[in-house]
């Protein structure tokens, strides 16, 4: 063995060492997490409950406004007020305290958790950068190295929504969840060795169409994540709009995050800012396509999919913009838009034959 394939593989014994030591931290901030919501306080959560049955725009002053009458005078007149709602049907509620819970116990351990996830990241980073040094190309060519480098982003995304102070640290407890169960698969059924690229994929096209689709369904799931707890939060503030009590689990979680409204607000901009980038990635995999298999379309399992996908969350862009369709319904277009890009990466690269299959998995 020469030096240069004995450096090559101490690296990627490095990385496989680095990987697995990112999901101890990841295991820690998990528990974290957890810690943040079961000590955090209540009585906040309580108060925020009471608002939700309470109604803000009785309680707003009236604008008054000065209106000129036929015969000169003047009368004074209140100004209705305006209430802008993000969606049909959505309530004008407040945006839940997090879930620490507005208490500096449950706070504390929402820092710690936040810290260990940042330390989590940068290792799981470094894992990723080794891996690519091992093999001295993109680290991209098989579904384990797709998979590590897809939760790095992930959590690279919500990291810098924190950074820009952005009100997502609610996301913090699911993303870790996912991301250990994703690292988990990845090492336990999708590892493979390093080893060099098929001729295909030896193109700087590997570089942009890789990249932007490990991007775009890493802002995707954050996406899906916010919609799916859309959902639930939308249920419960209807039931609480109806005069219903909900169970006691239901007022300590649901009421921590931010209103429904927030929520479908927060989980429609990341996907409509990121569709455009699907857009190009579809079409930078039809230039590659073109370079390396000679034509541009196939119907290919992976491109099939990468189409289908992108006709879904079409579907739903049209959907927030048509009356009937806001809210709920939009709702679950973009998680059957989500499903089929999962579909898309686990589904047809294990159960379908693809061009798009390369080292095993």
């Amino acid at each position: 063995m020469n030096l240069a394939a004995a450096t090559n593989e101490s690296l990627a014994e490095m990385s496989n060492v680095l990987i697995y030591s990112s999901m101890a931290v990841y295991t820690l901030a998990f528990l974290a997490h957890i810690a943040e919501w079961v000590f955090g306080s209540r009585s906040k959560v309580g108060r925020t409950a009471a608002a939700l049955t309470a109604r803000p725009a009785a309680a707003a002053p009236a604008v008054q406004v000065q209106v000129r009458q036929r015969d000169g005078a003047t009368a004074v007149l209140d100004k209705p007020q305006v209430v802008t709602r993000a969606s049909a049907g959505a309530r004008d509620v407040p945006d839940g305290p997090g879930a620490a819970g507005g208490d500096e116990q449950g706070d504390l351990y929402g820092r710690i958790a936040v810290s260990l996830t940042t330390l989590a990241f940068l290792v799981e980073a470094a894992g990723v950068v080794t891996r690519a040094l091992s093999v001295q190309r993109a680290p991209w060519g098989n579904m384990y190295e797709f998979s590590t480098t897809f939760s790095t982003v992930a959590v690279g995304a919500y990291l810098g929504f924190l950074v820009a102070r952005k009100n997502v640290r609610w996301m913090g407890l699911p993303l870790v969840t996912t991301v250990l169960l994703d690292l988990g698969i990845a090492t336990t059924w999708l590892y493979t060795e390093s080893d060099q690229l098929v001729p295909a994929l030896h193109s700087y096209w590997l570089w942009i169409h890789v990249s932007t689709a490990i991007f775009c369904g890493a802002v995707f799931y954050l996406g899906a994540v916010a919609t799916l707890l859309y959902l639930f939060r939308d249920s419960y503030e209807g039931k609480l709009a109806d005069g219903g009590t909900p169970s006691a689990f239901a007022r300590s979680v649901l009421e921590r995050l931010p209103a429904a409204a927030s929520l479908d607000k927060f989980a429609y901009r990341v996907n409509a800012a990121i569709f455009p980038l699907w857009t190009f990635t579809i079409i930078a995999g039809a230039i590659w396509a073109g370079d390396a298999w000679g034509r541009y379309w196939g119907w290919d399992a992976k491109e099939v999919w990468s189409f289908i996908t992108w006709v879904a969350y079409a579907a739903y862009l049209h959907a927030r913009a048509t009356a009937g369709w806001k809210g709920r319904k939009a709702a679950y277009i973009a998680l059957i838009a989500f499903a089929c890009f999962l579909f898309n990466y686990y589904g047809v690269n294990i159960f379908v034959s693809s061009k798009h299959s390369y080292a095993g998995v």
